[in-house]
């Protein structure tokens, strides 16, 4: 080449790109990364301690939900005590002695003993089960079952006499003996203390 500069030497000068913006750039997406995880992070505690995740299940049911029984409580029952009840033991069969055996089996177990003897033309050699617990219809919630529980497969009637707490004790054919303590003293429990009723629960 002529003219005035020669370019002498065998280096040349190369162009490069210029690495510091790459690392900026590099840098700032890294920041907005992190700032958005921070961001969702958050969100998610607040949510956690908030009780925000169960705002469907607050409002409403979501579509597919059941609804199915659950137990709920149901109170006491107030029952008379056996020493609040006179038992009127009468005996319906051929057999002798049955109705003064049973009465003072019942007496034990704390009732009151009223009338003993035979039973009236109306049940005489006419029960054929075990026996028929008879009395006011006031009492077929209250006096009626209680003395029943002392005698599996007893018949509850009731009748128009006037004293709820009097109740008659009919024994039948196919009398044997009274129910167990043991067993008469859980059937009473379980009459004070009835079966929970279904209340709705939804499940999803």
């Amino acid at each position: 080449m002529g003219g005035q500069y020669r370019i002498t030497g065998d280096k040349y000068p190369r162009m490069r790109r210029n690495r510091g913006r790459r690392r900026i750039v590099l840098a700032v997406a890294a920041s907005v990364t992190a700032l958005g995880l921070a961001g969702w992070g958050t969100l998610q505690l607040i949510d956690v301690f908030t009780g925000g995740g169960d705002k469907a299940s607050a409002a409403g049911s979501a579509p597919g939900c059941k609804t199915s029984p659950s137990p709920s409580a149901k109170p006491v029952k107030a029952l008379p005590e056996p020493g609040r009840i006179t038992v009127n033991v009468l005996n319906a069969t051929a057999r002798k002695g049955l109705a003064k055996d049973t009465a003072d089996a019942l007496k034990k177990r704390g009732f009151k003993i009223g009338e003993v003897g035979n039973a009236t033309k109306a049940y005489d050699k006419k029960v054929d089960g075990p026996g028929i617990v008879l009395g006011a219809k006031a009492a077929a919630d209250a006096a009626l079952p209680v003395l029943a529980t002392q005698l599996a497969g007893a018949e509850l009637k009731t009748d128009t006499r006037a004293r709820p707490a009097e109740v008659d004790l009919i024994l039948g054919k196919a009398y044997k003996a009274l129910t167990t303590k043991e067993d008469a003293d859980k059937a009473l429990t379980a009459l004070a203390r009835p079966e929970p009723a279904p209340s709705t629960k939804k499940d999803c």
